[in-house]
């Protein structure tokens, strides 16, 4: 797909992965839709980008409410025209273990509402923005990209029951949806992150992300700009479908 003044919608825009993408998508032309929760950030992430020739705007949604993203999507098209790309990278994380026990006694569990509130952002959020977009596209009579963004955690990690699952459901619905949206000439892709340089990870201890650093076979995190790079090639290349990208620096083998 040819990026020049098509409409692209990033959740979870305003930092982070989001913000990368919105950049290296933008400079290539392309009507940046950033969709977030923080009215806040995203005056500072459309500014930033604004300085540095991006076309991009901000639309204020929650990703969990079928309304909220309803609305944000008519919004988008009002202002911009329908959108030919959505990337659904919104989440969150809300870790812990399934069960701590101590001496044969549980004394801790993965509540429901923390195992809920990762499944409504990081799924059901993905499923109504994804739903929406291919409804716009459809109507608007155009081919579109839909870009799912996972995580390697998708395979299973400790402490990250929740996460995990939904990160495992979002590559689901990308081959559900490749599989259900071609002949509408709409293609799906998931691009599913290592350890990442982000707000996140700076937020950790020194010795811990050393830890990390050196799991990887590459020995070092990556930028988000290697995710943003992964995104535009789903965009680029127009026989790329319902398959996965991990961007891991080879943790994943």
């Amino acid at each position: 797909m040819q990026l020049d003044k098509k409409v692209v919608a990033i959740t979870g825009g305003a930092r982070g992965l989001g913000f990368a993408i919105a950049k290296r998508l933008g400079k290539r032309g392309a009507q940046i839709a950033l969709v977030d929760m923080s009215a806040e950030a995203l005056d500072g992430a459309v500014s930033a980008l604004g300085s540095e020739g991006v076309s991009a705007h901000a639309f204020v949604a929650n990703v969990a409410d079928e309304q909220s993203v309803q609305h944000v999507f008519a919004d988008i098209a009002q202002r911009l025209g329908p959108v030919s790309g959505c990337v659904n990278n919104a989440g969150i994380t809300d870790d812990g273990m399934l069960i701590k026990a101590k001496g044969g006694v549980v004394e801790k569990r993965m509540s429901l509402a923390s195992w809920q509130r990762v499944l409504d952002v990081n799924l059901t959020g993905v499923f109504l923005c994804g739903r929406e977009a291919a409804t716009h596209m459809v109507e608007a009579g155009h081919e579109g990209v839909i870009v799912n963004i996972s995580s390697i955690s998708r395979a299973g990690n400790m402490g990250q029951s929740n996460y995990a699952a939904a990160k495992a459901g979002v590559h689901a619905l990308t081959v559900t949806w490749g599989k259900e949206l071609a002949r509408y000439g709409i293609r799906t892709s998931t691009v599913a992150p290592g350890f990442i340089e982000t707000e996140m990870t700076a937020s950790m201890r020194p010795d811990m992300l050393e830890r990390i650093a050196a799991s990887v076979p590459l020995k070092h995190l990556g930028e988000p700009d290697h995710i943003a790079q992964s995104v535009a090639f789903v965009f680029d290349n127009d026989y790329f479908t319902a398959r996965i990208i991990e961007c891991d620096g080879g943790l994943r083998l």
